[in-house]
């Protein structure tokens, strides 16, 4: 496929699997990272079983030109910003730069549905695998959900599917991906300490449709404006969802039934009353996954039983255990206010929040206007405590306090509330701070709950 050496930059989960997959397909590679203090010898290990391991070679500290003019493109990590000092080296070299999603891409011999958004990408992509799955067997689901689309890209088949979630990291340096369906499931500012402007974050999540034409399709949440906005520069047909509007054509609400209107026909998919998910954001999950899936050809009766028999995702108002008569909820995939918003909406009695983390540069107005009625105190950790809980008091929230691990918070949490509360971990930031994901950070958060029986 390729002339000359390819570029693979960052040694982590997506670089090693996108080396390993150029390397079993008889590619010549260059694994770079700038950190010195990589294991060399461990890092290397990862491909002890690949075919084709002695294709890949590691660099690490300075990027020189020596090293850029032996290759043909650079495949870069979703965590290394484009703006980083090497890469606007490569490109200045004229090499071009794919994401790890391209690179994929280029193995794909199946069909794409492709699903992104601010919030509900990982819920709604595990829910469209389901459905797809009970269709057809040969279905892989990938991405941003934990397993590179590079550790899979060249095992798919002519009449395979793909179901990957995309971010907006791995959407900025897209080439040639053209998903036959794709989700932009809502747009709200989050990582604007990467993207810099709302309108730069957007632009992203609107790469996903980039390549579509007239015989795609992309789903659209109707109730959301900034997605709505998007429309205008859209080539595939677009199909609406909508929890609040019947809609003239597309999937909606009607009562306590989900609908699919299509050329004047109405179809009955499913009750509201069978949905297992907490929250009113998860009803708008579901209703894009039916879009999703009905444009991909799944029958209606099975995406019907697959919604039904749905019981969520980790990590996403994950009910862990109610002790002393007090629940607790793990939202550690809340890492912005939007999705911790929608949290806080899902709970139906007095909360403990535990919230705080990683500063990505957002503001905390909109998620503090929720507090009223809903949480009975705050429980801060992480880099955004104090600046989360200035917020909170200029909003007049005083039931505040700071603690300097989750672990005390949790164990704050159990000492203070009453049968009847809820104790939920919905930090509103990300983990980096303090976790190495936010999947650790939710897990950690299990134990600790687990351990205050012992």
């Amino acid at each position: 496929m390729f002339d000359k050496k390819v570029l693979v930059a960052g040694c982590g989960k997506s670089g090693i699997s996108a080396s390993a997959l150029l390397a079993r397909n008889g590619e010549k590679v260059i694994l770079y990272d700038e950190n010195t203090n990589i294991d060399k010898s461990k890092l290397m290990g990862h491909f002890d079983d690949v075919s084709g391991r002695e294709n890949i070679e590691l660099h690490i500290g300075e990027l020189t030109s020596d090293i850029i003019n032996q290759c043909e493109l650079m495949v870069i990590s979703p965590g290394i910003p484009v703006d980083k000092e090497f890469v606007l080296k490569v490109k200045e070299a004229g090499l071009p730069v794919w994401s790890e999603i391209e690179l994929a891409y280029h193995y794909e011999k199946g069909t794409v549905a492709a699903i992104t958004g601010t919030n509900g990408k990982t819920t709604t992509t595990t829910l469209v695998g389901e459905i797809i799955k009970e269709h057809n067997s040969k279905t892989i689901v990938v991405g941003n959900i934990g397993i590179p689309y590079t550790g899979l890209a060249d095992k798919t088949v002519n009449d395979s599917v793909t179901v990957a979630e995309i971010s907006s990291f791995q959407l900025e340096t897209i080439i040639d991906f053209k998903p036959k369906v794709s989700a932009i499931l809502n747009v709200t500012p989050d990582h604007l300490d990467r993207h810099f402007t709302f309108e730069n974050y957007a632009k992203a999540k609107l790469n996903i449709t980039k390549n579509q034409c007239e015989d795609d399709y992309v789903v659209l949440n109707y109730d959301d404006p900034e997605t709505v906005k998007l429309a205008d520069r859209i080539k595939a047909k677009i199909i609406y969802f909508s929890r609040m509007t019947k809609l003239d054509e597309g999937v909606y609400v009607d009562r306590d039934d989900i609908l699919i209107r299509e050329n004047g026909v109405v179809k009955k998919v499913l009750s509201l009353k069978d949905i297992k998910l907490l929250g009113t954001h998860n009803v708008e999950n579901v209703l894009a996954a039916v879009a999703i899936t009905y444009y991909m050809g799944v029958p209606v009766d099975v995406i019907e039983k697959v919604c039904i028999d749905f019981q969520g995702v980790e990590h996403r108002i994950e009910f862990v255990k109610t002790i002393n008569g007090v629940a607790y909820y793990n939202d550690s995939k809340g890492t912005n206010p939007d999705a911790a918003i929608k949290a806080i909406k899902a709970m139906t009695t007095t909360t403990f929040l535990i919230g705080g983390g990683y500063d990505k540069g957002a503001s905390y107005d909109e998620w503090v206007d929720c507090f009223p009625a809903k949480v009975k105190y705050l429980v801060l950790i992480g880099k955004t405590a104090d600046a989360i809980a200035l917020c909170a008091k200029q909003h007049g929230f005083y039931s505040i306090v700071k603690m300097d691990t989750l672990e005390e918070a949790v164990q704050f949490c159990y000492n203070n509330a009453r049968p009847g509360d809820a104790v939920l971990l919905s930090p509103a930031c990300a983990s980096w701070d303090m976790f190495k994901s936010y999947e650790q950070r939710g897990d950690m958060f299990k134990q600790y709950v687990k351990k205050l029986e012992e």
